[in-house]
Order: structure tokens, then C-alpha cells, then sequence
């Protein structure tokens, strides 16, 4: 069977952790460990959105004033 999984950017980094890439490995870890699991018996195609860095850009951008 083929499954198709969508990491968002909450896979990289969950609400009230710290921005670092100690943070984003540790999670991505997790999510890579699952990953290897369903692998095993299916296809598995991987995508990636970025809704909350994108997000996140947006706040940093509206909080400076030209």
C-alpha cells in the first residue's frame, strides 16, 4: 500500500518549545523512528508543509514599522 504523510512544521518544533536545532533533531528523530515503521510494510511518500515558520516569518514581519 502507499501512504502519503505530511510533515508540517509542528513536527519540527512543538507549541512552547524553543526555537534551536537541538529541539528540531530531537523531534524529527521521533517523527524519522515512526516513519521507519510504516516504511517497513508500505510505500511511503513524505511531503512537507511549513504553515507555522511561515507563520511565525509573518508575526516577526508585522512587528517592524518602516
Amino acid at each position: 500500500m502507499r501512504v502519503v504523510v505530511a510533515l508540517g512544521g509542528n513536527a519540527l518544533l512543538q507549541r512552547g518549545q524553543a526555537l534551536n536545532a537541538e529541539n528540531q533533531r530531537g523531534n524529527i528523530r521521533v517523527a524519522a523512528q515512526q516513519l521507519a515503521e510504516i516504511h517497513k510494510n508500505h510505500q511511503l511518500i513524505i511531503a512537507h508543509g511549513n504553515g507555522p515558520q511561515v507563520g511565525l516569518l509573518a508575526l516577526m514581519d508585522a512587528a517592524y514599522t518602516s
